[in-house]
């Protein structure tokens, strides 16, 4: 392997792919909406890391060159969405469900705060989903919150990447690990009947 290929696989190895969703509007409320896939390992649980972000600039597509929508990254809100959490997603975005647990969301507490997620079908905007965050501080009135809205077709291709990715967040990606098999082609060899593996 030359130094080329080293410096290939090393930069594609460290990568993390992310999916992400830009919703703008005229009116400066959208939002936009990144995740990541983090692989369960050792003794850490997978997840998918989901970062919300308030559009902070309408833009302009008619101006030379164009202008585009941007949002806030600097104040976004990043939570962690473990396999419980997809499940529930999962039935909202199947139809089992018309929201998280009937519209009550889902609470994460942490030290650094009290987080609610929540997610609900939109059947009266052709069946797009509202996804919303918001988090408050211990001992503050004061909450920020950001959200957004997904197309039916949006939403259908999240729920098939999120059920596409609970594998990994279940049970990690497996690995080849090398292991002694001669007792095994030993036995296999006493038979007499069958061939040695």
């Amino acid at each position: 392997m030359n130094a080329n290929e080293n410096n290939r696989q090393n930069s594609v190895r460290h990568y993390r792919p992310r999916l992400t969703f830009y919703r703008a509007n005229p009116k400066c409320t959208g939002g936009a909406l990144q995740l990541e896939v983090h692989p369960a390992h050792d003794d850490v649980d997978g997840s998918i890391m989901a970062t919300f972000a308030n559009q902070l600039t309408v833009g302009d597509r008619h101006v030379v060159p164009p202008k585009f929508a941007t949002f806030d990254w600097d104040n976004s809100i990043c939570v962690k969405l473990d396999f419980n959490d997809l499940t529930k997603m999962l039935e909202v975005f199947r139809g089992i469900k018309e929201s998280i647990e009937d519209g009550k969301g889902l609470f994460h507490v942490s030290p650094a705060g009290s987080t609610k997620i929540s997610l609900r079908h939109l059947v009266e905007y052709d069946g797009a989903y509202a996804f919303e965050v918001s988090r408050s501080k211990p001992g503050s009135p004061e909450s920020k919150s950001a959200h957004i809205i997904l197309s039916s077709s949006e939403a259908y291709g999240l729920a098939m990447a999120i059920e596409d990715s609970l594998g990994v967040i279940c049970f990690g990606i497996p690995e080849v690990i090398a292991r002694d098999t001669s007792a095994y082609k030993r036995r296999v060899k006493e038979m007499g009947n069958v061939p040695a593996a």
